[in-house]
């Protein structure tokens, strides 16, 4: 009977629920291996820098068309794409690193994007941009959703390959005049593709988490970059499956409660990981002392 009530009469019983699953296992597939390749890029910090990127141009389409989930995506997917574009071009121009440029181009996306809020919206409007309701998703935010994570799939169906070699030796396209550049410009939309589908759910501060966590997480188990993809996608899931549970239980915010989530999973991840993790550290030094 617990178990019952406690983890399976939320989504039986109430749509909005089920419709919150559905999208956190729509983001959990796309959020995965996206997430996993910003890790072994060592591109993490730069996820967080395009998740603040939509701000802006999901606050324009704000000021437009109010709450519309149309105009948001539009807006943050092509201020996302414009910040990608020009951090890279400036990179390329001057002597200052990629990540760099996408600091500052986040803390200047940041605050037009509350600027503008602030200005043509409310307190309620802001909170709703920057850390989402996902409990209160409809029918065309999950579509959105899904066929976000199906491009992305899809995307990696076709060009996964070209994406892992340019991620781990990039060097290598340009001697054999690959389409290294291409493949970088790809990844990144499928970055910022996820972070928008994220922040109809999450809001902007937080949709990165989910990308982001999880990968980080399934490094201390797994080294296999499958592995790591699949492992991500389900630390993911587990995370917005149990943040909804709690949420709706304890009555707390559910964006928040979903990263908390894959917060502790991956805090258990370093203390007790199979790989490179405390307790393997603790359990090896005896060995090297000998």
């Amino acid at each position: 009977m617990f178990f019952y009530e406690f983890l399976l009469d939320p989504f039986l019983s109430f749509e909005f629920m089920r419709r919150s699953l559905i999208a956190c296992l729509a983001l959990s597939l796309g959020c995965g291996p996206v997430g996993t390749l910003l890790v072994l890029r060592r591109m993490s910090l730069i996820g967080d820098a395009l998740s603040h990127a939509v701000l802006p141009g999901a606050a324009i389409g704000f000021m437009i068309a109010g709450l519309s989930l149309v105009s948001m995506s539009i807006g943050g997917f092509i201020a996302g794409i414009l910040v990608a574009l020009l951090s890279g071009f400036i990179s390329r121009l001057t002597q200052q690193r990629e990540d760099a440029s996408f600091a500052a181009f986040y803390l200047i996306s940041l605050a037009i994007g509350v600027l503008i809020i602030s200005m043509y919206g409310s307190n309620v409007d802001i909170m709703h941009v920057l850390f989402g309701t996902i409990l209160a998703i409809d029918n065309e935010s999950l579509f959105l959703v899904v066929s976000i994570t199906t491009l992305t799939l899809l995307t990696f169906a076709i060009v996964g390959r070209g994406l892992v070699v340019e991620s781990f030796d990039p060097g290598f396209l340009k001697v054999v005049n690959g389409p290294g550049a291409i493949l970088h410009l790809i990844f990144l939309t499928l970055v910022v593709l996820n972070l928008v589908a994220g922040f109809q759910a999450l809001g902007t501060l937080m949709a990165v988490g989910l990308m982001m966590l999880p990968a980080v997480a399934a490094r201390f188990w797994v080294q296999n970059l499958l592995k790591l993809s699949i492992l991500s996608i389900f630390f993911a899931f587990i995370s917005g499956y149990s943040g909804l549970l709690i949420s709706f239980h304890s009555n707390l915010p559910s964006g928040p409660t979903i990263i908390l989530v894959a917060g502790f999973i991956y805090l258990f991840s370093v203390f007790f990981g199979f790989k490179d993790s405390l307790i393997t550290k603790i359990i090896s030094r005896p060995h090297l002392e000998n």
